[in-house]
């Protein structure tokens, strides 16, 4: 039988996460979005978490920082497009995600926002470790080796 393969159409992608943080434990959180800001997504403006992160506060996480562009037909109604939006995890993650944030001194940082395979819209977030600037460079020169590696395995054949 073949494995079932999940739907999972990305929003916004957090690309430069991976460039700044050494990323380690990676959690599947949902997030409470008001109507408008489901239909400005459904509609496929352009949603920004590059500069966002996460933040434990009142005894959960909250999203901090992302940009969901307001829906154009909701007049009045209208949410803020930079507004703290509460993540949904169990209290096991919360409990794991604090302990790595007071103790270790990692930051909580949104890698994905995507549709889930029933379309509701979820959250990747990462536990992740800043990087020095000697491994940064270390990072693109090895992106930098893999890209010229492929390069001349095609050019030999």
């Amino acid at each position: 039988m073949a494995a079932e393969e999940k739907t999972q159409k990305t929003i916004a992608e957090n690309r430069r996460a991976r460039f700044d943080y050494f990323l380690e434990d990676r959690i599947e959180a949902g997030l409470v979005l008001t109507g408008t800001e489901v239909k400005a997504l459904r509609v496929g403006r352009a949603a920004n978490i590059a500069e966002s992160y996460a933040s434990p506060e009142g005894g959960g996480i909250m999203l901090i920082n992302s940009y969901i562009p307001e829906y154009g037909q909701a007049n009045r109604f209208n949410h803020e497009p930079r507004r703290h939006r509460k993540l949904l995890l169990h209290k096991k993650q919360i409990s794991r995600l604090l302990q790595a944030v007071q103790r270790e001194g990692c930051t909580i940082v949104p890698t994905r926002l995507y549709w889930d395979d029933k379309g509701r819209a979820k959250l990747e977030i990462a536990v992740g470790k800043g990087k020095k600037l000697h491994d940064k460079r270390q990072t693109e020169a090895d992106r930098d080796w893999k890209r010229d590696q492929g390069r001349l395995m095609r050019e030999k054949g």
